[in-house]
């Protein structure tokens, strides 16, 4: 048996290559910027429209902001993340903050070379003044503390 296959032309042995083909949809890629900026913090991703929460889409389709562009023959993805900074934050150090963030998790997760990471920072998130932020507090003590509309003791059997 072992004199048979000696006498085999090794090009008869020789297999073609497994191709290999891996699908990732942008809406994982989105996905996982998303989780990325929620760790931030500081930033907000740009939100949705009031159509968007009318129509009870999910969180990602509302979001705005974030694009993936993936390139099959290098086998890496390009991301465009445009979101809002808190003032007074240094926009550089957010910056590389968010990009080391998605560089690791995109990599790690999908195996994908991350080709560019381009981050926009659309608006400043302008700091609340007190007196609005004291009323808000208010308020929500007050919802808080609320005793329901229909309580038992208050209305009888006859109500």
């Amino acid at each position: 048996m072992h004199n048979q296959l000696k006498d085999i032309d090794s090009k008869e042995l020789d297999l073609p290559e497994t191709v290999f083909v891996r699908d990732v949809e942008s809406k994982v890629f989105q996905s996982i910027v998303w989780h990325c900026l929620t760790k931030v913090k500081d930033i907000e991703p740009l939100e949705g429209n009031l159509f968007d929460s009318l129509l009870g889409r999910e969180i990602l389709e509302g979001v705005k902001g974030i694009h993936v562009e993936q390139d099959q023959k290098k086998h890496s993805v390009n991301i465009r993340v445009e979101l809002n900074i808190s003032y007074g934050i240094s926009i550089p150090e957010k910056a590389e903050e968010i990009h080391m963030k998605i560089l690791e998790d995109i990599s790690k997760l999908t195996g994908l070379h991350v080709g560019s990471i381009h981050i926009i920072f659309k608006n400043l998130i302008m700091p609340r003044l007190k007196k609005e932020q004291k009323l808000e507090d208010l308020l929500q003590d007050r919802v808080k503390t609320a005793k329901p509309a229909a309580d038992s003791d208050y209305y009888d059997e006859s109500f």
